[in-house]
């Protein structure tokens, strides 16, 4: 789940593109102090939310349904409020009482995650029929923006790419929606969209390069490049399952396998072939420098890495998955405290899928210190620990609104026969 930090890059590249000129002039002149950000009351974390405000709310959420605690109303208010008219979301608005408009810059990343988390948090909400109807809009604006060949991109209007459309599959599979039947203009599916990223096997093993891996996006040249992040989140959305699966059975070796037709599930099988090859080689997966970094050498991916042992949980790889959770329970504390909360969200996935417990994650309880980046949460109801969080469970949105249905039907007989 690297977009939010690629978002933010693309920002920083801006800003140096754009100050090159006066570096000079700088160098003698004092830097002024950014302003300090402001954090909304209700809000998750304490950076800026400028590119992932909804996005970290949205998976604190959802980590935290997992063990069976609720948030705070305050919180999930905060999220009802970023939502647009139509359903969709931006990545963070600052003045959600002004409308969105024209000038919105919608997120199909964080409408995903934030569809998913409405849904699971919504039973035990303060006004559980609102949260759930805002879920059902966040789904019906995200099959509006689908592209003709069947999937989505990061911001509507713009070519598909792996990321998104697997969120948007995980998102809709987790809301009870079948993603195959969600179809395009052109007659498309979501998976017909994500198949066109997968890397062909090459001679049923995987080896070395990107066979059976996943691109985040063809290069200019129209080639596909393996890509950690993206193989990660297609691998899940292959198996039709979203962020919080849990590990499958039985437990099986993934081995990569060219199919004479392309199917999702054996497309996302390769992928966790790949990812299982990548840490058979190191306990982690690693990502180049970020542009005018210090450091030039490839870093430890601490984010990509639990990812990936979700995937290959959810593909029923959990021993191949051994080695990098063992990896993030040692190393991954000092960099889940500097990121956040949904930087804690994705190791409670990864302890989830693995069945272990988040509550002692090496020397960290993974849940306590998610709790704390924003406010308290209510009590734990561990009766239902994950209604709505897994992909199996994306009952609570539309149980809710099959009751309204319900009920509303009644109150119609019961007004026509008083007219009567």
């Amino acid at each position: 789940m690297s977009v939010r930090r690629a978002a933010a890059a693309l920002a920083a590249g801006a800003v140096l593109s754009t100050t090159a000129a006066g570096v000079a002039a700088a160098a003698t002149a004092p830097t002024p102090s950014p302003a300090p950000v402001k954090i909304p009351a209700g809000l998750y974390g304490t950076g800026d939310p400028t590119y992932d405000g909804v996005w970290r709310q949205s998976l604190a959420f959802l980590a935290q349904r997992t063990s069976g605690i609720q948030p705070a109303d305050q919180a999930v208010t905060w999220l009802l409020g970023q939502q647009c008219a139509d359903g969709a979301f931006a990545s963070y608005r600052a003045e959600p009482a002004k409308p969105c408009d024209a000038t919105t810059v919608l997120d199909t990343n964080a409408t995903a995650a934030a569809v998913q988390a409405l849904g699971a948090v919504a039973r035990q909400s303060a006004d559980p029929a609102k949260t759930a109807q805002a879920a059902k809009d966040g789904a019906a604006w995200l099959k509006s923006v689908q592209n003709k060949d069947g999937g989505w991109s990061y911001n509507p209007g713009a070519p598909s790419d792996a990321n998104s459309t697997s969120l948007v599959i995980g998102s809709f599979a987790a809301s009870g929606v079948r993603p195959a039947e969600v179809r395009s203009a052109a007659g498309r599916t979501p998976y017909d969209a994500l198949l066109t990223f997968a890397l062909p096997c090459t001679g049923g093993t995987v080896k070395d390069g990107g066979a059976g891996a996943f691109a985040y996006q063809p290069d200019k040249t129209g080639k596909l490049l393996a890509n950690a992040d993206a193989t990660a989140a297609a691998t899940l959305a292959g198996l039709g399952k979203g962020i919080t699966a849990r590990g499958a059975a039985p437990e099986q070796h993934p081995v990569c396998t060219d199919a004479a037709r392309p199917a999702p599930d054996r497309a996302a099988r390769n992928g966790a072939a790949w990812l299982a090859a990548q840490l058979g080689k190191n306990p982690h997966l690693s990502t180049p420098p970020l542009p005018g970094a210090a450091e030039t050498a490839e870093l430890p991916d601490y984010g990509n890495t639990a990812d990936a042992v979700v995937a290959l949980a959810a593909a029923g790889a959990k021993k191949e998955a051994t080695g990098a959770l063992a990896w993030l329970e040692k190393n991954s504390a000092p960099w889940a405290k500097t990121n956040g909360p949904a930087a804690y969200a994705q190791l409670v996935f990864a302890a989830h899928a693995m069945d272990t417990d988040p509550r002692s994650f090496g020397t960290t309880d993974l849940i306590e210190q998610l709790n704390a980046t924003g406010p308290a949460p209510k009590a734990p109801d561990n009766s239902e620990a994950s209604a709505g969080a897994d992909d199996e469970g994306g009952f609570d949105v539309w149980w809710i609104i099959g009751i309204g249905m319900v009920v509303g039907v009644g109150i119609g007989f019961l007004l026509s026969g008083r007219k009567k």
